[in-house]
C-alpha cells in the first residue's frame, strides 16, 4: 500500500526528505517515545537509462525521524539520494511491501 509519493526539493536531497502532510502513516511501525524507526527498505530506481535497484538488490535501512514537529528520512536517504543521483523534480513514491526481506519499498523517479 502506498504510504507516500513526492516531488523532491533542493531541501529533500540535502537535508532530509521531509514526509508529505498527506502521508499514510498508519502503515508505519509506531514510534513508542523514540525519536526514530528504522525501515527495511528495497529502493528501485526508474531512469531513461532503465530499472536497477540499490544497492545490488540488497534492502537498505531508512531512519525516519521526528523533526520540527515532522517526520523526515535522515539516515540511509542520503546515501540512496547520491547513489541514484536524484535531484529536485524527481519522484519518490514509498510502498509498504513485505517482501524480498524487506517491509518497505521506494520507487525513485527521474524527472529528466
Amino acid at each position: 500500500m502506498e504510504i507516500f509519493t513526492k516531488q523532491l526539493t533542493s531541501i529533500d536531497i540535502e537535508r532530509g526528505l521531509v514526509l508529505p502532510p498527506d502521508s499514510n502513516l498508519e502503515l508505519l511501525p509506531p514510534f513508542h517515545g523514540a525519536r526514530t524507526i528504522e525501515l527495511s527498505t528495497m529502493v528501485v530506481v526508474q531512469s531513461a537509462a532503465g530499472i536497477t535497484t540499490l544497492p545490488g538488490g540488497e534492502p537498505v535501512t531508512i531512519h525516519c525521524s521526528t523533526r520540527s514537529g515532522n517526520l523526515a528520512f535522515t539516515r540511509g536517504w542520503h546515501d540512496i539520494a547520491r547513489c541514484a543521483g536524484l535531484g529536485s523534480g524527481d519522484i519518490v513514491t514509498f510502498y509498504q511491501d513485505v517482501n524480498e526481506g524487506a517491509q518497505y519499498k521506494m520507487i525513485v523517479r527521474s524527472a529528466g
